[in-house]
């Protein structure tokens, strides 16, 4: 959902964005000589203006979302330093599934949706797909559901240290070719599995919602292996997806909020906003 280009600050984010720059150059090149048709020249460049987007307005707001972290942090109930492999473990595994629950959430949430649609909205998966991202998801609440953990007290750059590697983690699975990774499958997120997350065919929508493991997809019954009789469709659907980036960052935005402000009453506007995605 997330690539290099999220999340991090100084030479370490200039470092990430570079190499996510060449291995999206190099997927093009490689499946370009072997004439595959992965890639749409006005698509990648939506996505790359995207991405600068949210790089910017990210670094833009670090401070006003460092806020409420370091307050809950302030307050937390207990010490959780992270030393050893146990400990960090116990963070990635914690993590790991408050990804799946935010991850689950944009999808069934039409608030958080409309900046998740974002993402949804390339009709090619390729490297580029993967850094076309909201401006300013945090913000509309993307951080609430990682406060618990801070609150419990795992050190706040532990919890979002390790968001950020998972994060990184996902930049591959948009992978145009994905390979079969074999019983690592089982229990990974693999590029084969974020394809069908990815994909509009009915039998595909809100499914694998896992950061770096699938296994909380198994559990909660919303797991999905591609449809063997009809090849994945990707895009929003029923949308038509416009090319102009300032477009694709509303694209589902502009409806909800219009929805909203025509229905009549509090309880309606509520169900609109917080409501399943129509």
């Amino acid at each position: 959902m997330i690539s290099l280009f999220s999340s991090s600050a100084g030479n370490g984010a200039g470092l990430g964005a570079g190499l996510a720059l060449l291995l999206m150059l190099g997927e093009y090149l490689i499946l370009r000589r072997h004439g595959a048709d992965s890639h749409d020249a006005r698509e990648a460049a939506a996505s790359l203006v995207i991405a600068t987007g949210n790089k910017v307005i990210g670094v833009a707001s670090a401070g006003l979302l460092a806020v409420p972290v370091l307050f809950v942090s302030q307050h937390r109930l207990f010490d959780i330093p992270i030393e050893g492999p146990l400990r960090a473990g116990l963070l990635f595994l914690a993590v790991d599934f408050t990804y799946y629950l935010h991850h689950r959430a944009m999808h069934r949430v039409r608030w958080l949706w409309a900046s998740h649609a974002v993402h949804h909205s390339a009709r090619r998966i390729n490297l580029t797909a993967a850094v076309r991202l909201a401006w300013g998801g945090p913000l509309t609440g993307g951080l609430l559901f990682y406060l618990p953990l801070v609150a419990l007290g795992f050190p706040p750059l532990a919890v979002f240290g390790m968001l950020g590697l998972g994060l990184a983690y996902q930049f591959l699975l948009h992978l145009s070719r994905p390979p079969h990774l074999g019983p690592l499958e089982w229990v990974l997120n693999t590029p084969r599995h974020h394809r069908v997350h990815h994909a509009s065919n009915p039998d595909c929508l809100d499914r694998n919602f896992g950061g770096v493991l699938i296994v909380f997809d198994r559990l909660f019954g919303t797991f999905a292996e591609a449809p063997g009789a009809e090849p994945l469709r990707f895009g929003l659907a029923g949308t038509t997806v416009p090319a102009n980036p300032l477009k694709i960052v509303v694209v589902e935005w502009a409806p909800m909020l219009r929805d909203a402000w025509r229905a009549r009453g509090v309880r309606a506007r509520l169900r609109i906003l917080f409501g399943p995605p129509a």
